[in-house]
Formats: structure tokens, sequence, C-alpha cells
């Protein structure tokens, strides 16, 4: 299918909604952007990559580091973004990383019964 890059941090229902979407598709890779208690605590069935960010970081500092994570793990020319989880501060630095990276993006959302495309 393709490549999800998802906020998994902070807001009442998101771990849920992220492991809706992540049942929703057969994805090549996921990577989960969280931080170290989301490292330790969240579970799923399908294999993903865990990118941890310090929110404690400024957002320029945020957003390189997860540019380096992603740096030669994507061979796709777009992937799937959700960031319903988080804080704004994730999510800007989430999206200029793949923009740097010279990545499209379509927002990917939990459907029903099947991920939407917004």
């Amino acid at each position: 299918m393709a490549t999800l890059i998802t906020c998994l941090s902070t807001g009442k229902g998101t771990w849920r909604h992220v492991s809706q979407l992540i049942a929703q598709e057969d994805w090549d890779k996921i990577f989960l952007i969280t931080n170290e208690f989301g490292k330790e605590k969240y579970t799923n069935d399908k294999p993903f990559e865990t990118i941890v960010i310090d929110n404690n970081k400024p957002v320029e500092e945020l957003a390189r580091d997860v540019k380096q994570a992603l740096d030669g793990n994507i061979t796709d020319t777009e992937v799937a973004v959700n960031i319903i989880s988080g804080a704004g501060n994730e999510h800007m630095a989430v999206l200029s990383a793949i923009l740097q990276s010279g990545l499209g993006i379509r927002f990917v959302v939990a459907g029903d019964e099947q991920m939407k495309t917004l």
C-alpha cells in the first residue's frame, strides 16, 4: 500500500484511532512519532518503527530529529500522514520533516470500515 507516518501522543481516544487506521490497510511501513511513554506503552500486532521525540525541544530540533530518523527509510514519493494525535509542535515538526525530505503527503483517517483519504 504505502508508508504511514502518524503521531501517537496525547488526546482522548487518539491511540484507538491510530490503531484502527493501522488495521484498516496493508501498510508497507509504519512510523509512529511518539514520546517515551508511547514507546513503552503502545502495542500493535502489525510491525512498526517508533521515532521517539522530546517535546521539550524547540520545534526546529524536533523536525531535525524526525527528518534524520526518516532519511533513507522511505522509498515512496508520497506518504500517508495522520496527525489526529499530538500537539501542534509535534505536527509542525512531522510535516516539516516530511516536506524537507521531498515527499508528498496525503492525509488519512480511520473510517468506520476502511481508511479515508482527506
